[in-house]
């Protein structure tokens, strides 16, 4: 995943800032709260219209995301609840950006059409792994995990390409969530072959 790749390449950068987050005694879920708020501004800008201007924001709201999990290692800090709740405002802040971009094609019916597919692919996505996760099946495959959607969404508004993004992440999202369901779906299949051996 290129997420994964991403995140090995900036370990390092990563923990570094988030020492110097550390000393001002700033916690990993607040950060992770500041990010949720910075996510509805953005939400709230493109809304108006400012495409491009929220694709270049996200960019640096995104680096909320990475930094809360590696301040939690850094403060000795990780814990069941901070996953959770970062998961949890991860899938709140992708709604509002999808809200935001509700309101601003309310008037186009393949745009509705697409956002909502797009919503409903996302939320599988992360059903799926959890549901996958909650079976003692661990669910990281797929093409399309939180950082792809973003970074297709950037470009998209970048470039003012949006629908083409959209398509792209109504099929490919909901692709992702069905390539999940068929990892699962070999892994129990192993799983109780192995039993009936």
């Amino acid at each position: 995943m290129a997420e994964k790749l991403l995140r090995e390449r900036t370990k390092g950068l990563l923990a570094s800032i988030a020492r110097l987050i550390s000393r001002t005694g700033v916690s990993p879920n607040i950060l992770t709260l500041s990010g949720f708020l910075a996510t509805l501004g953005v939400a709230y800008i493109l809304a108006l219209g400012y495409e491009r201007m929220a694709g270049l924001l996200m960019i640096p709201v995104g680096l909320f995301d990475a930094l809360d999990g590696a301040l939690a290692r850094v403060m000795d800090k990780v814990t069941r609840f901070g996953a959770f709740f970062d998961s949890t405002l991860d899938r709140f802040s992708e709604i509002a950006l999808y809200l935001g971009l509700l309101h601003l094609y309310r008037e186009s019916t393949l745009a509705t059409v697409l956002i909502y597919l797009t919503i409903t692919g996302s939320l599988m996505v992360s059903y799926t792994r959890a549901r996958a996760e909650g079976l003692g099946v661990e669910c990281r495959v797929g093409l399309f995990t939180r950082f792809e959607r973003l970074a297709v969404l950037v470009v998209g508004l970048l470039l003012r390409q949006t629908i083409i993004a959209l398509i792209i992440l109504a099929i490919f999202s909901n692709l992702t969530a069905v390539q999940r369901m068929w990892h699962v779906r070999r892994a129990t299949t192993q799983e109780g072959k192995r039993r009936d051996q």
